[in-house]
């Protein structure tokens, strides 16, 4: 049976994306989009693609209740919807993947979602996202970083589709200055919400408001939902980096510390801890914490996985350690690995110091 597919939007001036979005998501059956109050000729422009379009704008703008409101939209006879916002876009194939795994005791599938780029095309920070969804049984829930809950407490199935593939290239000149308050009310609704805890302590931290980040942080560490360690371990890094912007390694350390014992497979506190051992020229306890975070092969597909933790950087630091403790064997061996990853001039004329040094001293 052909399972007819609904794409669904919100959007607010996004005349410089339309083409590419559009192009990616005409294999659904259809396509809705509700325009927030677009001024720059979005809204003309969804209507002359024949996308199933509506305009409403808000007062007091929140992101689960837009959302809700563009699923009114969807036309009835759609089982599968998908959200997608306009900076996205599908690889395509993506609905042909779709309707060839969706079962009837399926209601949400996840997909692999590429959140950004680097700057030479490479992926960034890469997880399985969550927004497609059996149509009439979900509602979104939060004023940001709005999620989807069944309606009624309703049961389904989660389907793992890893070959359906969504980019995000983001408008880096739209303002993220409503995030902030709209995690204030989110976490004042809930305040036992674990998840929008964790995200407005680490929306502080981005915010420079140091101290804020560190009190909502830990006391996303004592709620009683808060088991996922992952998270708790990304919250104990996050309090260990506001440490450090205030100029208090010690406690900078001790909180990278509680993060490795948090959760030991995840790259991203010991890379911390290793580069703090480096500023601090302590190179044989940074090359100690890079070898052991090297023992971590597999990278979990998580929002908090930092790309940085799988390219040539932690390899160039090791290099470097190795080089200053007058080890040039493992430094060869280091930015090897490193060059392997970022063919870079630099690491290039670091391997012929590297080799002169090692020759030298035979």
């Amino acid at each position: 049976m052909n399972k007819k597919i609904c794409v669904y939007a919100i959007a607010k001036n996004e005349m410089k994306f339309i083409d590419r979005w559009f192009d990616s998501v005409k294999e659904a059956d259809y396509v809705c989009v509700l325009d927030t109050g677009s001024t720059d000729g979005s809204f003309e422009k969804f209507k002359e693609l024949g996308i199933i379009t509506k305009q409403k704008k808000y007062d007091n703008f929140r992101f689960d209740v837009a959302r809700n409101d563009s699923l009114k939209l969807i036309p009835d006879d759609a089982e599968i919807c998908v959200c997608v916002d306009i900076d996205e876009f599908f690889v395509k194939g993506w609905s042909k993947i779709l309707r060839e795994n969706w079962k009837d005791d399926v209601g949400r599938c996840r997909y692999r979602y590429t959140w950004n780029f680097n700057p030479d095309g490479s992926e960034g920070v890469v997880f399985m996202a969550d927004k497609i969804h059996k149509n009439h049984h979900f509602k979104w829930k939060h004023p940001v970083h709005e999620i989807l809950v069944p309606i009624n407490n309703q049961s389904f199935n989660f389907i793992d589709l890893p070959n359906i593939q969504l980019n995000h290239m983001a408008d880096v000149t739209k303002s993220r200055s409503s995030y902030l308050p709209l995690l204030e009310l989110s976490v004042k609704e809930n305040p036992f919400d674990d998840r929008n805890v964790h995200y407005l302590g680490r929306e502080y931290m981005f915010y420079g408001e140091y101290d804020k980040a560190i009190e909502t942080l830990k006391k996303h560490l004592q709620l009683p939902t808060a088991t996922w360690i992952d998270e708790r371990s990304a919250s104990l890094r996050y309090i260990a980096n506001c440490y450090g912007l205030k100029g208090d390694r010690k406690n900078q350390k001790e909180y990278l510390l509680k993060a490795i014992l948090e959760s030991n497979k995840v790259r991203e506190p010991y890379f911390d801890l290793a580069v703090l051992y480096y500023e601090e020229q302590k190179y044989l306890e940074s090359a100690v914490v890079f070898e052991e975070m090297f023992k971590i092969e597999n990278r979990y597909l998580n929002y908090m996985s930092s790309p940085i933790c799988w390219g040539s950087v932690p390899y160039d630091y090791l290099s470097m350690c190795y080089y200053l403790l007058q080890d040039y064997d493992k430094a060869i061996s280091a930015v090897n690995k490193a060059i392997s990853l970022s063919d870079g001039e630099r690491l290039k004329k670091n391997k012929e110091v590297f080799v002169n040094l090692k020759n030298k001293a035979k």
